[in-house]
């Protein structure tokens, strides 16, 4: 046997005894918060000289580059600014997208991979109090840490990525679609993609999606390449680019099985293992994505399960049926309130069977078709078993304001799957100017006027809401105050001292300390609260009452939803002595079941529009 075929094997049996038996999850958090900054380092700067080792061969091929067609590089400029004038750069999501910040941040500051809780400025230097390792990868929030780096700590950093990935999306989707048919195969990706409102309000945002999207591309086109040269260089960029893919979505390390099954077929049709000393090691560069899983079983909280009553399994075959309800209706909405594409969805699901038709021929004769159609039709596995894996997903409804997102790995399928089925069949050449128009007439008979609309977005008022926060500090330029709020982390990211209730509440003697000495400016509340819809009085939820021993004066507030009123307070006083706990409000509708709510708020909205003035 080869002694590099022993070697990687060797690695792989030392990385799962690692990453499985002997490092327990405890000493695994740990490793991963003072560890994975190194190690993603380490993991990028491998596949930039494997992708640079690349690249470089097809360089010279780019002299004669005033001979070849200017246009594709317009319309992928084009389709860019158009994705990215249509909506307005902020935090989509809150938790997801604030989270990934504050990492960023602690990878800036001190190297570490927690998100900040707690933090304060002292006296002009701003100080992390505690923070705890996310659940989520950490390839977005390095790539974030790194333009920190370079032009100083600005939250707004992260929507500079976004926009770079948007270009580098459409660019690698052309390729892709010229690697299946031409450069007319290239454009209508470009326009199937740009047609999709999703994607324009994540490229305006602060999460990790657009960079899936383009791992999964730079992953897929990889494997192509290395089915049909068959090369060390190529071969370790490919590994490299799967590896990354794991670290940036938990779902994404699915598309390692096609990976190794590319590598497999070729090792298989040489007769030999092709390894160099990069892939030898590949199994322990895993091991940062094996201690950080680990998050999953020390917090159990973390699959997010109470946030859905009624569920107590994260993963389960009784909810396809329910999802896939919840899918066709995101896939196939007319009212524009569900970001989708008309055009790309009617045009997907009509080429999917054919894809998988197609699919399965390819794979009987896999070792005579195209590289290229080799690649592609293994890496559909991927997607399948990506789609399938949401489908039985406790969470994984579409047409949910923060669940739509997950579902941009499937509209590139339907994208490749159109694509693909178009070639074969190419009706004399003309299938992609007929296509062009077809995709033309959906982008502005349906997609741009939901665009102009954004109901999508402004049905999660919770983004809104935390743009709103974002409009108080743009107010209050000094940040020399503390704020009093569940989600701290929004504050600590803009370098704001923040604290959680419950922490204000555990030690108010500290606060008080603070609050006499003057040691802030102003201390700041943030609370959401409920409307009785039976009488329109407020009520501050459990979670967010500070209780009788804080004097609160309102001095910002903002309702974002007819059930719901955000308010800013300043404190005016807090009562020395036992701490005084709040008392559950009168009514509260987190103790109503969600169908229950439901119901009463749609009953409130037709009530509250008939009544408009």
């Amino acid at each position: 046997m080869d002694r590099r075929l022993v070697l990687l094997l060797l690695n792989a049996a030392l990385a799962v005894i690692l990453g499985f038996f002997i490092i327990t999850p405890d000493q695994a958090l740990q490793i991963v918060i003072y560890g994975g900054y190194w190690a993603m380092l380490l993991l990028t700067l491998l596949f930039g000289w494997s992708l640079y080792k690349v690249c470089k061969d097809s360089w010279v091929g780019l002299a004669g580059w005033r001979e070849k067609p200017r246009w594709p590089v317009v319309l992928i400029i084009g389709c860019g600014l158009l994705l990215l004038v249509h909506e307005t750069y902020g935090f989509k999501i809150l938790m997801d997208e604030v989270m990934l910040l504050g990492t960023s941040m602690s990878m800036h500051f001190d190297r570490s991979t927690i998100v900040p809780m707690r933090g304060n400025d002292i006296q002009g230097v701003f100080q992390v109090v505690s923070g705890q390792l996310d659940k989520r990868p950490l390839f977005q929030p390095f790539l974030v840490s790194g333009l920190h780096d370079l032009t100083g700590y600005r939250p707004e950093n992260v929507f500079v990525l976004n926009t770079v990935l948007t270009f580098v999306l459409l660019t690698l989707a052309y390729v892709t679609g010229c690697r299946i048919n031409g450069r007319g195969a290239g454009a209508v990706a470009v326009l199937l993609l740009t047609s999709l409102p999703l994607l324009a309000q994540n490229a305006t945002g602060g999460g990790f999606e657009l960079l899936n999207l383009v791992m999964i591309l730079s992953t897929l086109l990889l494997g192509m390449r290395y089915m049909k040269l068959r090369d060390g260089n190529t071969l370790d960029a490919f590994g490299l680019s799967a590896i990354l893919l794991a670290q940036t979505r938990y779902e994404s390390v699915l598309f390692l099985v096609p990976v190794g099954l590319i590598v497999l077929l070729v090792w298989w049709t040489d007769r030999r293992p092709s390894l160099t000393w990069t892939v030898i090691f590949m199994p322990l560069l895993m091991l940062v994505y094996a201690f950080h899983n680990q998050v999953f079983s020390v917090r159990t909280s973390s699959w997010e399960l109470a946030s859905k009553p009624g569920y107590d399994r994260a993963f389960a075959l009784s909810y396809i049926p329910e999802n896939i309800a919840h899918g066709l209706n995101f896939f196939f909405s007319t009212n524009g309130e569900h970001s989708n594409s008309l055009v790309l969805s009617g045009l997907g699901f009509v080429a999917l069977p054919f894809f998988g038709l197609w699919g399965m021929k390819i794979f009987g004769r896999v070792r005579e078709t195209s590289p290229q159609k080799a690649a592609l039709a293994i890496f559909s596995l991927g997607f399948a078993a990506h789609t399938l894996l949401l489908l039985c997903y406790f969470w994984g409804k579409f047409d949910d304001p923060v669940i739509r997102r997950l579902s941009l790995p499937l509209n590139l399928v339907l994208v490749i799957a159109t694509v693909t089925v178009a070639a074969e069949l190419n009706w004399k050449g003309k299938i992609w100017r007929i296509l062009t128009v077809v995709v033309g007439i959906g982008f502005f008979t349906h997609s741009v006027p939901a665009m102009a609309r954004h109901s999508y977005a402004l049905e999660y008022y919770v983004g809104r809401e935390m743009e709103w926060r974002r409009d108080f500090i743009a107010a209050h330029p000094e940040k020399d105050y503390l704020f009093i709020d569940n989600n701290s982390i929004v504050w600590i990211t803009h370098l704001i001292s923040a604290t959680p209730v419950k922490q204000a509440l555990d030690q108010k003697g500290n606060i008080i300390f603070n609050f006499r000495n003057h040691i802030f400016s102003a201390m700041y509340v943030f609370q959401r609260l409920a409307v009785d819809p039976s009488t329109g009085h407020f009520s501050v939820p459990t979670e967010d009452d500070l209780g009788p021993d804080y004097q609160l004066e309102t001095v910002w507030e903002r309702r974002f939803t007819p059930m719901t009123v955000s308010r800013i307070s300043r404190v005016l006083s807090i009562r020395e002595g036992p701490v005084v706990l709040p008392q559950p409000a009168s009514i509260s509708m987190e103790k109503i079941s969600p169908e229950e709510r439901e119901k009463i708020r749609l009953e409130y909205m037709d009530n509250f529009i008939k009544r408009l003035p």
